[in-house]
């Protein structure tokens, strides 16, 4: 069986194109959420459900890699899918903490504080100037942080495999 060409320059820039499109919806429907319910029961359900989302993006985004004419790419663009997602998913619900519960961290969060702090706990900075301060805000955080080793150790390792395997068929 031939080896498959390489992406050309166009495949680049729809995989690029598709990317700035994914995270400028998902940063948009962020700051576009409303938050002015009451923080209930019905948050935690829907955080879990939500994480339940970026397990199945991440099982769909598996699916596209194995059938992907370039998986490179396609695992770049699950990569660009799936841990935004994630790391939206926290900046929100630290954001709602915030707003319905103001003692929960060290100051108050914009949401751009919130995503702020949750890149800052995924990319394990801790810069200090943000921390939970409630035993609710430091579980949601300490969520995230065995979160994240999910998303860089698990994740990552099952798009590189999806990868392999897609440029080994294509190989034989």
């Amino acid at each position: 069986m031939p080896v498959p060409a390489p992406p050309r320059p166009a495949d680049w820039a729809l995989a690029v194109l598709r990317l700035l499109v994914t995270v400028g919806t998902l940063l948009t429907a962020y700051y576009l959420l409303p938050v002015d319910r009451r923080l209930d029961e019905w948050h935690l359900a829907a955080l879990i459900g939500e994480l339940g989302l970026v397990i199945a993006v991440l099982a769909w985004q598996t699916r596209l890699i194995l059938r992907a004419r370039f998986p490179g790419l396609q695992g770049i663009q699950a990569l660009a899918l799936t841990a935004p997602l994630f790391l939206l998913i926290f900046a929100n619900g630290y954001y709602l903490l915030a707003h319905h519960v103001p003692d929960s961290f060290t100051e108050p969060l914009t949401r751009t504080d919130a995503l702020y702090f949750a890149v800052t706990v995924f990319a394990t900075v801790g810069f200090g100037d943000l921390a939970p301060v409630t035993q609710t805000a430091r579980v949601l955080v300490t969520v995230q942080m065995v979160g994240n080793l999910l998303v860089l150790g698990v994740a990552l390792r099952v798009i590189v495999t999806a990868v392999r395997r897609t440029r080994h068929r294509g190989d034989r």
